[in-house]
């Protein structure tokens, strides 16, 4: 080759090692860029020139020098796809965890910094001054008042269940219109990456923030996905195409008319009605078929059904405010459904609290009102004409009323009738006795204290007959009840903080070994900034020769 190509040589080398160290710089300027993927530099041999051909021996060839082919990612699809769906994974558990926490203080701090287990206990101790002396005025006052304080602090308890539940509708409504954004800007990325890469170029950046964003969308469900030869990737969101081509499928909101919450669904699945004046909405009845997620399924680890903190929260949240007539299967509609407090309640984590707060509520309302009229009951049929624990319209006194009247009943498999309406939100202590709770003066027709009426009050609360759930086999009496409503809390707790430590762990170990694939490493840039700056140094050295070879031949030739 002649002196002028051998100088081609050398541009080539420069070239290469310039564009070597350009991408070098950009590894190291975007060393802390969430998201950022390390770039490597790929060089090639360009084609060589054949100078002559032997029969006997190897052809004569000269080299052109080397060429700068593209600057490539290094990326693991086997860690990004276990990565994706682990994380999601701890998503879910995080929720759960996060849930069991907020009830936790909801039922240990949620009356004026009083634990509502103080309630219970005093509503005893009342309880047990009124057997003492049911006569006396003060002790009936006391339990009066113990009665108002039981019923107001179970009422912010439960309150306190439902504000967290709207909230957690709230995040409904904004992990939704997350998800919508990711889907039209992976749509977006997609087409842009497709024309930059139609040429000799690579998107490296867009590719970045493509795969950014199918890191973050993973943590809100169940998400897979395949790229094809254009560059364009497909995206599936619990098995439906959120975006295929240039397709979005649009993730929408159906909120319940009654509680407000939100249920998400697929736009494109959905049979929408037309109202009178034209308007578009979609029916209860059609919603089934067109809801992203299926709520009804066993939550496993096993069929990746606990993947995304969309799920979770939608899971946590429930679909209403749960009451105790679903634990024995009765819907809120009061109709009998055999499973449904296992379908509908158990696995939502505050509705199944609020249904097993509410039975406790419910259990020490309706018996203690029980036992006041059956002593009236049992006083008239002595003597017809007594009013002994009766209003001044003859019926008999219930310390605990309800604000909305509800005289609706149901009647279980088993012939047992439970009235409707005495729900934590819907009772308040009796007027009349509040005004004057001398009114239960507990004295009978001969003057002598009603000991029975006592000793089936302090019964009630000794009396071991109920049940969390009924699930639960194991009766205890009211107190150990909370008692063992806060330790089933707590144990829930403790096993999804082992579960999300666990998960944790998993989700760092990944991230770690991708990120010794993806990450930047500053000590081997460095490494390959010297490397580079070295070639590119030997390079202009050989040009120099070169040139300097070129100078002495044109002098000693010009002589």
């Amino acid at each position: 080759m002649s002196l002028m190509g051998s100088l081609y040589l050398g541009v080539s080398g420069l070239q290469a090692s310039n564009n070597a160290l350009n991408t070098t710089a950009h590894n190291m300027s975007n060393l802390d860029t969430t998201g950022y993927t390390r770039q490597q530099v790929a060089q090639d041999t360009r084609s060589y020139i054949t100078i002559s051909k032997s029969q006997t021996t190897s052809w004569q060839q000269l080299g052109l020098g080397v060429r700068y082919s593209q600057t490539r990612q290094v990326r693991d699809y086997f860690l990004d796809k276990n990565y994706r769906r682990e994380s999601g994974r701890s998503a879910f558990y995080e929720v759960s965890h996060n849930a069991m926490e907020e009830i936790e203080n909801i039922l240990g701090e949620s009356y004026e910094g009083h634990e509502f287990s103080e309630s219970i206990t005093d509503l005893w101790t009342a309880v047990e001054e009124l057997s003492k002396n049911p006569t006396l005025a003060v002790n009936q006052n006391l339990f009066v008042t113990r009665a108002y304080e039981f019923i107001t602090r179970a009422s912010a308890v439960y309150d306190s269940l439902c504000d967290y539940q709207n909230n957690m509708n709230a995040l409904v409504k904004t992990d939704v219109d997350t998800i919508n954004g990711y889907a039209q800007e992976l749509e977006k990325l997609n087409r842009e990456i497709a024309r930059i890469e139609g040429g000799p170029e690579h998107a490296n950046d867009l590719r970045d923030r493509r795969n950014y964003i199918l890191d973050e969308l993973s943590k809100y469900g169940d998400v897979t996905y395949t790229e094809n030869i254009d560059g364009y990737v497909s995206v599936k969101f619990e098995g439906v195409d959120l975006v295929k081509g240039s397709l979005v499928n649009h993730m929408s909101l159906y909120t319940d008319p009654v509680t407000g919450f939100h249920t998400p669904y697929w736009e494109m699945f959905a049979d929408y009605a037309f109202d009178e004046f034209g308007n578009k909405y979609l029916p209860k009845e059609s919603l089934e078929s067109a809801k992203v997620f299926d709520l009804k399924m066993m939550i496993s680890s096993d069929l990746n059904t606990d993947l995304g903190s969309l799920k979770s929260i939608l899971l946590a949240r429930g679909d209403h405010h749960a009451t105790a007539q679903e634990l024995k299967d009765v819907n809120p509609d009061g109709e009998y459904e055999k499973g449904w407090y296992d379908i509908n309640i158990s696995q939502s984590i505050i509705m199944n609290i609020e249904a097993e707060f509410d039975q406790l509520i419910n259990s020490v309302v309706t018996k203690i009102n029980s036992i006041l009229a059956e002593a009236a009951e049992a006083e008239t049929k002595l003597y017809p004409d007594s009013t002994y624990l009766r209003d001044k319209n003859g019926e008999p006194y219930k310390l605990f009323e309800q604000i909305i009247e509800n005289d609706k009943s149901y009647t279980l498999p088993d012939g047992t009738v439970v009235e409707c309406g005495w729900n934590v939100g819907n009772l308040q202590i009796n007027t009349d006795l509040r005004q004057n709770p001398t009114l239960l003066k507990f004295r009978l027709h001969d003057s002598s204290e009603d000991n029975v009426t006592m000793e089936k009050l302090k019964n009630a609360f000794e009396e071991s007959i109920y049940t969390l759930n009924p699930n639960v086999q194991t009766p205890v009496c009211f107190v150990d009840y909370y008692k063992n409503l806060v330790a089933q809390v707590a144990n829930s707790g403790s096993v999804f903080a082992d579960i999300l430590d666990n998960q944790t762990i998993t989700v760092d170990s990944l991230f770690s070994s991708r990120e010794q694939v993806i990450g930047v490493s500053s000590d081997e840039e460095l490494t390959n900034m010297i490397m580079y700056q070295n070639a590119y140094n030997a390079s202009s050295r050989y040009i120099n020769v070169i040139s300097e070879m070129l100078e002495h031949i044109l002098t000693t030739l010009g002589r």
